[in-house]
């Protein structure tokens, strides 16, 4: 059964008793972002009409961040700041930007290692005693990086982070999908952000990427889908795209075409990004404010670190899928739980089979709510995919 006649069973099934799930506010980010030199009404419009709500340009002068702002706001964007003056400067930097209605927060430095914490930490204090009132970012390597170079594991290095720097969120990258497929140490590398965010209380954020470059190849509808998607079934409350204009030119990485590409048109990631930015703010009232019960997987094979899926989800009586296998996760929100279960196979649709002991509905791209009939359901998820229900509890 493809993708589109699993719709059209769900439209030929009655709706639900609301229309669909109400549209909520998740920040999407765009990194590396437009340059300033380009901070116009017209290409800022262009962002949000891709469907970002934050901008973040590597700006290193205060004046650029200070015209981004007025043209952001003018647009209904955000902004997560960054400028030199931010480091050496840091209150009269601070306030001449804090009340400005566009600003996110402050962007501290990308990817620090340990030695690095006491002084980000001391840093970030100074934004705090100026301006206690945005957020302040930055963001941790992927754990495939060597732990050699972070003198310890790498929960110990999120875990320290967290202590040392104390920030109000936790951020991370990890582009899983190379020219060799997809590393399967993503999965437990969000399972340590989710984990270890959970226990500090903290909210995460995490990334899809969308600019081709050395051993990445050219993002598709489903690598995007599948790394957004797994990102929220592990319980992200902020998604990044890396990045939106095409840095370079570039010898060693040789980034290219990213949504925007380096001499500033719209390429074939713009079209892709802004699909996938569309489905995410439909169904963004399954996921702002949900919390996490248990993530879980199936298929012939589980992740390294990962569980499998051993126990159901409540108001499961039973989901089994093909052999490629499936994130599942179970969140809780309100009234209701949602089940949402994303292909992990990029490579070919897999089978969904799932019986519910409770009223359930899916959720379709559009943030509809279709009744599900009763007893086991059949579903085909498309390559990288999501299928999600709303369970009544």
């Amino acid at each position: 059964m493809a993708a589109a006649a699993v719709a059209s069973l769900a439209v030929a099934l009655p709706s639900c008793k609301e229309a669909s799930v109400p549209e909520e506010y998740i920040p999407i980010m765009s990194w590396f972002s437009i340059p300033a030199d380009q901070t116009t009404v017209e290409r800022y419009q262009e962002l949000a009409e891709c469907g970002f709500n934050i901008n973040f340009s590597h700006f290193y002068h205060l004046s650029d961040l200070q015209k981004s702002l007025d043209v952001a706001e003018e647009v209904g964007v955000k902004v997560m700041g960054m400028s030199n003056e931010l480091y050496y400067q840091t209150d009269s930097a601070v306030n001449l930007i804090k009340d400005h209605p566009a600003l996110y927060g402050y962007f501290l430095r990308d990817e620090p290692l340990p030695p690095a914490f006491p002084e980000l930490g001391a840093w970030a204090q100074r934004i705090k005693d100026a301006d206690d009132t945005h957020p302040i970012y930055l963001n941790l390597f992927p754990s495939y990086v060597d732990t050699n170079a972070f003198g310890c594991s790498y929960r110990e290095y999120v875990r320290r982070f967290i202590e040392e720097v104390k920030l109000p969120m936790v951020s991370f990258d990890n582009y899983p999908i190379t020219t060799d497929g997809v590393r399967q140490m993503w999965y437990e590398n969000l399972m340590i952000i989710a984990e270890e965010s959970e226990k500090a209380g903290l909210p995460f954020w995490a990334f899809s990427l969308s600019v081709p470059h050395w051993n990445y190849p050219e993002p598709t509808l489903a690598s995007i889908r599948m790394q957004m998607y797994t990102n929220l079934a592990y319980g992200a409350s902020g998604l990044q795209y890396f990045t939106y204009w095409t840095p370079g030119p570039d010898d060693f990485f040789h980034y290219h075409d990213a949504p925007i590409t380096y001499d500033g048109q719209r390429s074939d990631q713009y079209y892709k990004v802004q699909t996938v930015n569309k489905e995410i703010k439909a169904r963004s009232g399954v996921f702002v404010g949900s919390k996490v019960v248990s993530v879980a997987h199936t298929g012939e094979t589980v992740p390294p670190g990962c569980p499998a899926l051993t126990e159901m989800p409540a108001h499961v009586k039973a989901l089994t899928t093909s052999p490629e296998g499936a994130v599942v996760s179970l969140l809780e929100k309100g009234s209701f739980n949602y089940l949402v279960v994303v292909s992990r196979s990029l490579e070919a649709p897999i089978t969904l089979d799932v019986e519910f002991d409770t009223k359930a509905c899916m959720v379709d791209r559009e943030g509809k709510l279709v009744k599900v009939a009763k007893g086991v359901n059949s579903f085909t998820i498309e390559d990288g995919d999501v299928a999600i229900f709303r369970l009544k509890k």
